[in-house]
């Protein structure tokens, strides 16, 4: 099962499983620049944060992606 969190990097969540589906979910909330610096400094709750994201269902729909 997947671990992704909240509090995990943008860089390290996609790491967690199927890293195709994780970045599908990102970039369908808005989330275009997996591979700037931000992804390698900004955890997963900032960007939600930033892009006008629920945290909770974010995390929850990563772990689901990743486990796919």
């Amino acid at each position: 099962m997947a671990n992704i969190t909240k509090d995990m990097l943008i860089s390290e969540a996609v790491r967690q499983g199927n890293s195709e589906a994780i970045a599908a979910v990102l970039m369908g909330v808005g989330m275009h620049c997996l591979g700037c610096a931000f992804a390698r400094g900004e955890t997963v709750e900032q960007a939600a944060a930033v892009h006008g994201v629920d945290a909770d269902e974010l995390v929850e729909r990563l772990n689901e992606a990743a486990e796919s």
